[in-house]
């Protein structure tokens, strides 16, 4: 029997019933084949070797698609499991997942320490076990047998899985002499996996929660090539020196502190300052693009999430309620509800749409600890929100807008890799994950795509990343060394309006529901000011550094001089500071560099005399003497202009 296979380009070729994605490779040509990992098999990922039985949407998945890389670590975490059995028998492993680079792998080693010498000897045995060549090799299991398996092994962090299980739900995957309870999908064999790092021992809780047990999480890297290793390793030397959180600490960006609470970030006046001016920014912009600005309070009772349709979609994210005269208050994991009520509170007509209402709100979600991470997840982050309320008729030009808007911050941040992620719903989660309206998701999907295409926008498809009330897109942005960043979100809403009962009258007098757009171009100054530090390597541009210009006396015997030309930057809105320790120049020199000051001004008995000051700039050195009003007027407009150097 033949089954039809439908490729991405459109081409449809026919094959026997039961043949594998690899084996399609195959016809195509041995070439191909060796590089496949996994495939896209109507929209779910597969294993490559598993049979196709019905008529199917195929695309084949090398190292160049991001789900064959995500499928080509996670069977390395199940080569790094098998490796770490063979050391600590009887270990117990939890979860093994793919991560943005590479994979990690939670587990039970009971009183064993793991040390950096373990990390070797587990690094030797992978790549032993790899030139096995092992096939995974998949197997659907009754439950029944799944829990008799793992009682069997005493294993409690599988049976707690089970019980969230079905039968038809259960796989088994085997190499070599590890089997795992898993979804899958996994590369066709071991001997892919060539280059293999193991990267950083870690403490994660069980499940996330601090309550329970402690595991011992091992994180690691795999390559199909050497070279690629290599690179990587490379890369990962430049971006520990760019690390937010070392130069977040030494430029005084910001701190963490355990009393406060975890993922709770306290920002330091220089990163106050940093904040002040994306504000300034983002408003500036908005301003002239057509926004109001609103403020929404920190906390909203439980009707108006349960209104919105976040209780109970979104409910885990949330700081758990706040009871007083038995009405129950949530902290605010989202403004959108807020603007929405801001929307209803005065009629609307269609002469009022489009209205874009902006606000740098300040939300809190209950991230799990094992996720935190310095700026880029965090518990409390202040948003470059807004919602734009509309006709469908006008969505295409909002949402173009919306998308313009990105390109210009990007051009001013220097940020030349990026793409648009498109994330769509899957129809099997209508009515649980999402929305169950599937008209309507088929439409607004549409539209998004054709305000992609239509400005030739890059970007990819994503299924089942969708917010629960409309397609979205999140925005995917590289750091000048290479590194992936989701920055922002650009999403439509069908659903709020309806829920919250937001109308306006039509020009026949007629009354209708708008379409919602939320949007977010800087995200949020947590993530984005993280980005920006390893971006910049703490090197921030003029415009945002927070000590523009360091006046720098030789001596004590200047310090006067010092400090009025000090006062006359700040007159100049320059934020500037004097030097005045007991320190040599050169000290000062090299301290000033280390904070990554923009300028230096030198100043001594010369200088004084004239009226002038000798300019040195970060990491370039010395570029000459200047008069003071000159030197002003020339970076002002470096400033004015947010020139990025």
């Amino acid at each position: 029997m033949k089954i039809n296979i439908t490729f991405p380009d459109g081409a449809v070729r026919q094959y026997e019933k039961g043949a594998s994605a690899l084996d399609i490779a195959k016809s195509i040509s041995d070439g191909l084949a060796k590089k496949v990992l996994s495939a896209s098999v109507n929209g779910q990922i597969w294993d490559a070797t598993r049979p196709i039985n019905d008529d199917a949407q195929l695309k084949l998945l090398t190292w160049n698609d991001k789900e064959g890389k995500s499928t080509f670590w996670h069977s390395s975490a199940h080569l790094m499991a098998e490796a770490v059995e063979s050391m600590f028998p009887g270990v117990k492993f939890w979860v093994g997942p793919p991560v943005e680079n590479g994979f990690y792998y939670d587990m039970d080693l009971g009183d064993k320490k793991l040390s950096e010498e373990d990390l070797v000897k587990l690094e030797k045995k992978m790549n032993e076990l790899a030139k096995q060549n092992n096939t995974y090799i998949r197997k659907e299991i009754p439950k029944n047998e799944a829990v008799h398996y793992f009682s069997e092994k005493g294993d409690e962090y599988k049976l707690d899985l089970l019980e969230g299980l079905n039968d038809g739900e259960i796989t088994f995957y085997t190499q070599g002499n590890f089997t795992d309870l898993c979804r899958g999908p996994h590369i066709p064999s071991t001997g892919l996996i060539k280059a293999i790092k193991l990267t950083n021992i870690a403490g994660a809780y069980w499940k996330g929660d601090e309550k329970n047990k402690m595991l011992t999480r091992i994180y690691g890297i795999t390559f199909p090539a050497q070279k690629e290793l290599d690179e990587y390793l490379h890369m990962l030397e430049e971006a520990k020196k760019r690390d937010h959180r070392k130069l977040g600490k030494e430029l005084g960006i910001f701190t963490m502190d355990d009393d406060v609470g975890p993922g709770l970030a306290l920002w330091m006046p220089n990163g106050a300052i940093v904040i002040e001016e994306l504000e300034k920014l983002a408003k500036e912009t908005e301003l002239a693009a057509g926004y109001k600005r609103v403020v929404t309070p920190h906390i909203a009772k439980e009707k108006l999430y349960l209104t919105s349709g976040h209780l109970p979609y979104y409910q885990d994210s949330m700081y758990p309620p706040m009871e007083l005269d038995g009405v129950k208050y949530y902290l605010k994991a989202m403004n959108c509800p807020h603007h929405h009520k801001i929307f209803a509170a005065e009629p609307r007509s269609y002469k009022d749409l489009p209205l874009r209402l902006a606000e740098y709100g300040t939300c809190y979600r209950y991230e799990q600890s094992g996720e935190l991470f310095g700026l880029m997840r965090v518990r409390c982050m202040h948003m470059n929100d807004a919602h734009i309320y509309c006709t469908k008729d006008q969505f295409y030009d909002e949402f173009r807008a919306v998308n313009e808007m990105y390109l210009k911050y990007f051009k001013i941040f220097g940020i030349d890799k990026y793409v648009m992620r498109l994330s769509l719903h899957d129809p099997a989660k209508l009515g649980k994950k999402y929305v169950d309206e599937p008209e309507l998701w088929k439409e607004t999907e549409a539209m998004v795509r054709d305000v992609l295409i239509k400005t030739k926008t890059p970007y990819i498809e994503v299924p089942d990343e969708a917010a629960f009330y409309g397609p979205k897109i999140d925005v995917q942005i590289w750091s000048i060394i290479g590194r992936e960043f989701t920055l922002a979100t650009n999403q439509v809403d069908f659903a709020q309006g309806r829920r919250f009962k937001l109308e306006f009258t039509t020009h026949d007098n007629h009354a209708d529901t708008p379409l919602i757009i939320h949007r977010a171009p800087l995200g949020t100054h947590e993530r984005f000011i993280g980005f920006l530090l390893e971006h910049y390597a703490g090197k921030f541009p003029l415009w945002l550094a927070p000590v523009q210009v360091k006046v720098l006396p030789i001596s004590d015997k200047f310090l006067d001089y010092a400090q009025s030309v000090s006062q006359q930057l700040k007159k100049a809105d320059i934020r500037a500071e004097v030097d005045d320790r007991n320190e040599k120049i050169g000290k000062k020199i090299r301290d000033t560099e280390l904070m990554k000051v923009p300028y230096m001004l030198v100043v001594g008995e010369k200088e004084m005399n004239e009226n002038k000051v000798s300019v040195r700039r970060h990491g370039k050195g010395d570029t000459g003497a200047e008069e003071i009003p000159d030197f002003i007027k020339r970076i002002s407009e470096d400033i004015k202009e947010r020139r990025s150097d």
